[in-house]
């Protein structure tokens, strides 16, 4: 096994995890294969996280961090408010395509996690709020009125367009969402 330099532990460790959580599901991995996989002791990874409950709200908000940078990414191209609600739709669609795509990170986490209070949902509760703000806040500019009530129903869309895209193995849901969202938002 491979030392690392003060450091880059927790660097190495983030990133074993979230292949490692993401693949095969939070409780299935123990700390004992992190470390392993990230070649480093196991002593380093708590010296880092503490707990593999402090890793587990690393790994998720560094998935949110990243996600987030996603959105801007893709919605950037798009100085219309209203056309980075569809875009918001392309860059699930994105994800979608990417290997070994085993759905939302944070609703898997969420059902692995049930006991609302742990510090995991806190995290996933934290990145679902931004999302809905961040589309209330381009429905705003168009639909004042009714930004509130059409971001609830978008985050429906999206959500729904996850789940049954792990099911089918496609990424057609979203584009139904997306055509639907157009019309809702029109």
């Amino acid at each position: 096994m491979g030392r690392t330099r003060p450091g880059d532990a927790g660097a190495k460790v983030l990133k074993a995890a979230s292949t490692l959580f993401y693949r095969d599901g939070i409780h299935a991995v123990g700390v004992d294969t992190v470390a392993a996989e990230a070649g480093v002791t196991k002593a380093a990874l708590y010296g880092n996280f503490g707990s593999k409950s402090g890793l587990v709200v690393a790994y998720l908000r560094e998935r949110d961090r990243r996600w987030q940078e996603e959105i801007d990414r893709i919605t950037v191209a798009h100085p219309d408010p209203r056309e980075r609600v569809p875009a918001v739709f392309d860059a699930y669609e994105a994800w979608v395509s990417r290997d070994g795509y085993r759905g939302c990170a944070f609703l898997n986490a969420t059902s692995e996690f049930p006991d609302p209070a742990d510090p995991v949902r806190e995290v996933v509760r934290h990145h679902k709020t931004a999302l809905h703000g961040y589309l209330r806040a381009q429905l705003r500019t168009g639909e004042p009125g009714r930004a509130d009530a059409l971001a609830d129903e978008l985050m429906l869309l999206l959500e729904g367009a996850a789940v049954t895209s792990v099911v089918a193995q496609s990424s057609q849901p979203f584009e139904t969402a997306k055509r639907l969202a157009r019309t809702l938002t029109a």
